[in-house]
């Protein structure tokens, strides 16, 4: 019988086991399982009278390749013979290790390695996160809603569009206060989206008042049924800046049409530097400085992000006096040189669109082949409390400080973080750098996520470490776990760091 189950024994005298189930204390819900069967979370069963981890830890291996299928790790039987320590660099990830909750009890793992004889511990917990979120990096010029709109997943409010980055549309999905802070419901599905989201599963979101999404990290967005192919090479007047030396000799004017900010290659700094001539162009928009134009239209679908879809909209009467002529040609493109036409200026200085011109295509496919592919990106952002700390020290400040002085090195399933500066820890991860299927959840409704604190030895025990609890990795390979079930060796994610190189000095960054 498992501690788990013993507790609620001695504590409450016959609640252990209710019709046949055992009551499981690995978070809030204290669900009564029955054998064979698992909690609400699908984290947690009853195996023949035990309460366990369904799920394999995971053991990171970092000299095997950098990608690739998850290598079975089934000690069975015999004995496990030490091979991975002695021909490669495991590291205990806190996938599948099980929770600290609630709260008095030190971490599932705090795992001991020795690295170029510097003694590190890693303390190793899967972590309930009420207070976490998601942002999301959508690459595309496209108006997918106005900012602050609300977010909406089967209905139900998850999030709001936030500001706009360079060539991206950001959202923000989740937070304390719709998990818990609106209807059963809105928690629910809250909970289940951003899960889906950090697993890298499709989500698909609605936006009040804009464009219907569907989401995938590491994976092309999807607008209103469309996808999206490529980010846009940069705003209108950083593609002039970029490509005027393509376009000199070739054509009279160039116009990149822009949402943000629509270039003219005449009036521009970099035309001016090369020598370009004046056209007489007059661009219907707020003029910013020489050849940089603000709200030629209203965010949208069309060229550049705007709602045109003839780019001649944004143009007023040519001015003779300035250089406008008949048979002046013309270039207008989007950013992403996707949108493009070719026109000459017709007696009454009037654009007509003739044939693209042959000698135009390299300067277009120029642009289109600087546009990185689009992708949306899936950072997961979470408030590392009580429980976490607990499970680190009796003292949970002191970890906070130590993480904060870049003593310990904190990772997500092996992933490198970023922490937030001020109070507390506030960490994001990219989840496309996590190992698959990293996250949980429970019906409270929180995410569960894997986190790693890694420092040295001697840094630990100062902090308060619960140092009775300390094992090495030998151990643990070879034993398990209170409640674990299996384990398994997986190739760590391409382009990680191993996590113990950063710590085996205490602090000075990544090698």
């Amino acid at each position: 019988m498992s501690e788990l189950a013993e507790r609620f024994e001695t504590r409450e005298p016959g609640a252990r086991q209710v019709a046949e189930k055992i009551r499981c204390d690995a978070c809030p819900v204290m669900c009564y399982i029955a054998d064979g069967r698992t909690g609400a979370c699908d984290r947690y069963g009853n195996v023949g009278g035990r309460i366990v981890r369904c799920d394999p830890l995971v053991v990171l291996d970092y000299i095997a390749g950098s990608g690739g299928e998850v290598v079975p790790f089934d000690l069975g039987s015999k004995p496990w013979s030490g091979d991975l320590v002695s021909r490669h660099r495991p590291f205990v990830t806190a996938i599948g290790a099980g929770t600290t909750y609630p709260d008095y009890k030190p971490a599932p793992f705090i795992v001991s390695q020795e690295v170029e004889g510097v003694d590190l511990v890693t303390v190793v917990t899967e972590g309930i996160f009420s207070y976490c979120g998601v942002k999301i990096k959508i690459d595309t010029d496209r108006h997918i809603g106005p900012e602050t709109a609300i977010v909406r997943a089967a209905g139900e409010a998850v999030g709001h569009v936030t500001t706009a980055e360079y060539g991206s549309q950001m959202l923000s999905l989740g937070g304390v206060h719709h998990l818990t802070g609106g209807s059963k419901s809105e928690g629910r599905v809250t909970c289940e989206t951003m899960l889906a989201l950090c697993n890298r599963k499709p989500v698909e979101l609605s936006i009040d008042g804009g464009a219907t999404l569907v989401v995938e990290a590491g994976k092309p967005p999807v607008i209103d049924g469309k996808t999206e192919h490529r980010m846009r090479v940069g705003c209108g007047s950083a593609t002039i800046g970029m490509f005027a030396t393509q376009w000199r000799g070739l054509v009279d004017e160039v116009v990149v049409v822009d949402d943000h900010i629509t270039g003219v290659v005449s009036e521009h700094q970099a035309g001016k530097v090369l020598g370009w001539e004046d056209t007489g162009i007059r661009i219907l928009g707020r003029k910013s400085t020489p050849g940089r134009y603000f709200k030629v239209s209203e965010p949208g679908l069309g060229w550049g992000g705007t709602t045109i879809d003839d780019p001649l909209a944004i143009l007023g009467d040519w001015n003779a006096r300035k250089g406008a002529r008949p048979g002046l040609s013309l270039l207008m493109v989007s950013t992403t040189g996707e949108q493009f036409a070719y026109f000459e200026l017709d007696d009454a200085l009037r654009p007509v669109e003739r044939p693209f011109p042959e000698r135009l295509r390299k300067a277009v496919r120029l642009i289109e082949d600087n546009c990185e592919p689009a992708l949306c990106t899936v950072l997961f952002v979470g408030g590392a409390g009580g429980s976490l700390r607990a499970g680190v020290t009796e003292n949970p400040v002191n970890l906070t400080r130590s993480v904060h002085g870049l003593r310990t090195y904190v990772t997500v399933g092996g992933a490198p973080v970023y922490v937030w500066p001020g109070g507390g820890i506030t960490l994001m991860v990219d989840v496309m750098r996590v190992p698959e299927n990293a996250f949980g959840s429970v019906p409270t409704p929180a995410l569960v996520a894997p986190i790693e604190f890694t420092l040295r030895r001697d840094d630990y025990l100062r902090l308060g470490g619960h140092e009775d609890a300390i094992r090495t990795v030998e151990d643990i390979l070879q034993r398990g776990g209170e409640y674990l079930n299996d384990r398994r060796v997986e190739i760590a994610p391409r382009g990680n760091p191993w996590p113990l190189l950063w710590s085996r000095h205490g602090s000075g960054g990544i090698e």
